[in-house]
């Protein structure tokens, strides 16, 4: 009997050691963070910066791996198909929202779950500092004027950049050629003189502005941005638009929740961090951390706003079934 008894409570042991709870708690192994652009852009910097930092707070290496074209939908369509264990990240942004819509891939934003966002950014209008247009009204007047004659550059199609580019100049009622271009060359094709105008993200072409070399013509926002108090936004100027560049995480759809909540928090504490904080100071990045259901409300505001700019601008081709 003794024996009996000792069997069964060493059976008993065994499976216990072998349940979810007596696991080594997530994360075991190193986690992949995917970013949807090239390496030395915008979203490449700070996706590097972030996963650094998250690196720390969850004891795991978060490895950037970069996976760009589609506008972010090869990235989404890699983490959307991915196991979901929390193992393999998208460093999203509002191409999550634009790739989706522009029918690059056969689902919605809903496809994945969505952990939250670390930052936020205007998209400004960018010109060379020796252009002959001053304001955005006298760079789109030419453009009404000479019709598929001014070279508008942004990062690529279905990237947050192109839409709200697309939706400048429609409102406008300009017709420029566009110019999809890997995004560190907007920068040089600006100075060349290869376009003559781009849409950007913020904190990049905001040195060569300081430095004399370029000038914003109007940010995206719905509001000045205090790193350029003076460039007027889109709606000042009497477009029916606002939006933002934000950037934050996605996971496949069904990742557990407690892995989402850790996720969440080591996200949150990482953007939070000094170190993190500072250099987002100093690029002139809005910090703005917000939780999955904080999140899930903004996508679902922002989502209805770009299909209605999409919509007005005719380049709504939702393909989600």
């Amino acid at each position: 009997m003794r024996k009996l008894r000792t069997l069964i409570f060493g059976a008993m042991a065994g499976a216990l050691a072998f349940t979810p709870q007596a696991k080594a708690e997530w994360p075991e192994k190193p986690i992949q963070f995917i970013i949807p652009f090239g390496a030395g852009g915008g979203a490449d910097i700070e996706g590097r910066l972030i996963a650094k930092a998250m690196s720390s707070v969850l004891g795991q290496p978060v490895v950037p791996v970069n996976k760009p074209g589609g506008g972010g939908a090869i990235t989404y369509t890699y983490v959307k198909n991915s196991k979901p264990d929390g193992y393999t990240l998208a460093w999203n942004s509002t191409s999550i929202l634009t790739t989706t819509n522009i029918g690059n891939v056969p689902f919605n934003y809903t496809a994945m779950d969505h952990i939250g966002q670390v930052a936020q950014q205007p998209v400004p209008f960018v010109v060379k500092k020796s252009a002959r247009w001053n304001t955005l009204k006298e760079f789109m007047d030419e453009c009404k004027a000479k019709p598929n004659t001014l070279k508008v550059a942004f990062a690529g199609f279905g990237s947050a950049t192109h839409l709200a580019g697309v939706a400048m100049t429609n409102l406008a009622g300009c017709k420029p050629i566009m110019l999809p271009v890997k995004a560190p060359d907007r920068r040089k094709m600006i100075l060349s003189g290869e376009t003559d105008a781009a849409v950007d993200i913020f904190f990049v072409p905001l040195k060569l502005v300081k430095a004399g070399k370029m000038k914003f013509l109007a940010l995206s926002s719905g509001k000045r941005n205090p790193a350029a108090p003076d460039v007027p936004t889109a709606r000042e100027l009497g477009m029916d638009m606002e939006f933002d560049l934000f950037r934050g995480i996605s996971v496949a759809k069904g990742t557990p929740q407690p892995i989402k909540d850790k996720l969440e928090a080591a996200m949150i504490k990482a953007a939070s961090s000094k170190a993190f904080s500072n250099r987002m100071k100093k690029l002139k990045l809005t910090l703005a951390p917000m939780g999955q259901k904080e999140f899930a409300a903004k996508l679902a505001k922002a989502n209805a706003n770009i299909v209605s700019i999409m919509k007005k601008a005719g380049m709504y081709q939702s393909k989600a079934k």
